[in-house]
């Protein structure tokens, strides 16, 4: 995703600031934070790609749920810091899909 969106000339972001929730993007001076959730981890529903182990099955529910809880908790708290919060899905990153990202993320950048 950082080749396209240089590639596509959407300049400005920067990685790894300290944030919640440690997004994949940030462009700070339009306060715009991207995370690439993957969809097995962050429980993407309806993905063919968030699938639960059938052992232990306790344990995934529970660690899938709590890192859902935690996702809304961060943005929560990055929405009330006056940050706008993308969320791009794994599964969406792929040739067919990514004209559709880079326009989302370049209409919210440019947006006041």
């Amino acid at each position: 995703l950082a080749r396209l969106l240089r590639k596509e000339g959407l300049k400005g972001w920067r990685r790894h600031l300290l944030l919640p929730g440690k997004p994949d993007f940030t462009w700070t001076r339009k306060k715009v934070v991207v995370f690439v959730d993957g969809c097995f981890w962050h429980g993407h529903e309806g993905c063919k790609h968030f699938v639960l182990p059938k052992s232990n099955i306790e344990y995934w529910e529970s660690k899938i749920l709590g890192n859902q809880q935690r996702d809304k908790e961060v943005i929560l708290k990055l929405q009330q810091q006056g940050w706008r919060v993308i969320i791009v899905w794994e599964c969406e990153i792929q040739k067919s899909q990514l004209p559709r990202i880079i326009d989302k993320i370049d209409s919210i950048i440019k947006c006041p």
